[in-house]
């Protein structure tokens, strides 16, 4: 079954945390590989992404990884600062924590300076004791770590998988309430990218020439501040998360950090802007970003910020040449449209505005089943789908069933017959015959005797 997100639904955030070497992103892996429905994975930044939206019992939510520590790398002070501070960001900015243990080696002082945290604040918290292969182990976990004061802890095997149901069930008896951030009538923006790209200033600017502030509203978050603006006839809620890498000095602890309220952003926004540098070009984080945004299913638009700046020192290149240039280096996300501006001069500002209601347009673009299926008809015919032993894919039917983003199900007599050049081939199809410009498109393949689906 797909797994479909309301634009208007901030997911919940479940982080894992816990000291090094516990089997935290162990555990991680096995719950998204073997135990959740999980949005497509985005080809390019999954080998090294800190986060999955996941589904278990018909809720939910953001599982975060505070992977990132090095204990090789660093000193036991520094390790102990900077598990100190994961422990901290977690514990202020997710809804539950999942604090891992490691059952066979036992407690340790790390362990201690995590409960320390985690006493002071109010988030519901789940003590997971892993690595309990063994019958002994499991039976030593309740004495040995009873006294963090965290109830009995649900023992797990991250290597064979033994206890993960029972730990998701904990996590989704935790969950707070389904919230309702956004009001229906406003389309939510959030601003993100790497430090000192632009970010605040790109807000000031947005807020600047348009004077028409509603209110300053606190967000969900520590420090982040969604503002209220009227563009035209629209109200636009903006999201920015410029705030979060000026808290945390501890160099482990940035990446998370950002990635946590990075995603706290991106879960609550229906586009995400991703400012990137001019002068520096795509980064990884860059990618990491757009990755993320993508696995949330919003609207995404890259704006290339510092452009007169880089107008200065690369007069030569045209704008044309570097769209090209920056949609190579983020290439699952080449449907994103890019504008250059500068925030701070305001030069090219007013191209941002018009692309982003082009943006939430397409978001809410809804494809006509005959309409869609003489396209998809035609495009079979000319591109014979895969062939296995025989054996030919074949597609009978094609539907929309929902929008922002938009979700196709394509009924066909077998989906394993499907190779991934061929959705590929389907996913450009529907490109190049509909505006879907900076909007994912979500296609899902279903068995023939499955007909009876959902469509609403």
């Amino acid at each position: 079954m797909a797994l479909e997100i309301s634009a208007k639904v901030r997911p919940a955030t479940v982080a894992i945390v816990g000291r090094p070497n516990v089997g935290k992103s162990a555990l991680f892996n096995r719950l998204i590989g073997k135990r959740l429905a999980i949005v497509d994975d985005t080809p390019g930044v999954t080998r090294d992404r800190l986060y999955a939206l996941c589904e278990w019992n018909g809720r939910t939510f953001s599982v975060i990884d505070t992977a990132g520590i090095d204990p090789d790398a660093l000193d036991s002070d520094d390790m102990a600062r900077q598990t100190r501070a994961q422990a901290e960001i977690a514990a202020n900015d997710a809804d539950v924590i999942v604090f891992v243990v490691d059952a066979k080696a036992g407690l340790s002082p790390l362990d201690d300076d995590v409960v320390t945290i985690m006493r002071r604040t109010r988030r519901p918290v789940i003590l997971a004791a892993n690595k309990a292969e063994s019958e002994r182990v499991k039976a030593e976990v309740p004495g040995e770590f009873a006294r963090l004061g965290f109830g009995e802890p649900i023992v797990v095997s991250a290597l064979h998988g033994e206890g993960t149901g029972d730990l998701l069930d904990a996590i989704v008896e935790r969950l707070p309430p389904v919230s309702l951030e956004v009001d229906d009538t406003e389309l939510a923006l959030a601003i993100v990218g790497r430090p000192n790209v632009g970010k605040s200033s790109l807000l000031n600017a947005l807020l600047g020439e348009d004077r028409s502030i509603v209110s300053d509203i606190a967000g969900t978050t520590r420090d982040a501040i969604d503002t209220l603006f009227q563009y035209n006839e629209h109200r636009i809620r903006l999201i920015d998360t410029a705030g979060v890498w000026r808290k945390i000095k501890h160099h482990g602890s940035i990446e998370y950090y950002a990635s946590l309220r990075s995603l706290g952003a991106i879960a609550r926004c229906d586009i995400a802007i991703l400012v990137i540098d001019s002068m520096q070009g795509v980064l990884d984080q860059d990618r990491r970003l757009a990755g993320m945004v993508l696995e949330e299913r919003k609207g995404l638009i890259i704006v290339a910020n510092k452009w007169d700046l880089a107008l200065q020192q690369d007069g030569e290149f045209k704008q044309n040449e570097l769209v090209d240039i920056i949609h190579e280096n983020i290439p699952f996300a080449s449907f994103a449209p890019v504008t250059f501006l500068s925030a701070m001069t305001k030069r090219r500002l007013g191209s941002l505005m018009p692309l982003v209601m082009k943006v939430a347009e397409n978001l809410d673009r809804r494809i006509p089943t005959a309409q869609l299926n003489a396209v998809i008809r035609d495009a079979v015919y000319a591109h014979q789908p895969p062939n296995n032993a025989g054996r030919p894919l074949r597609i009978y039917y094609a539907a929309q069933v929902a929008t922002h983003s938009p979700l196709f199900i394509f009924h066909c007599n077998d989906p394993d017959l499907l190779t991934n050049s061929y959705k590929r081939f389907l996913e450009n199809t529907l490109r190049s015959n509909f505006e879907f410009e900076g909007v994912p498109l979500n296609l899902e393949f279903r068995a023939r005797r499955d007909a009876d689906d959902n469509a609403k």
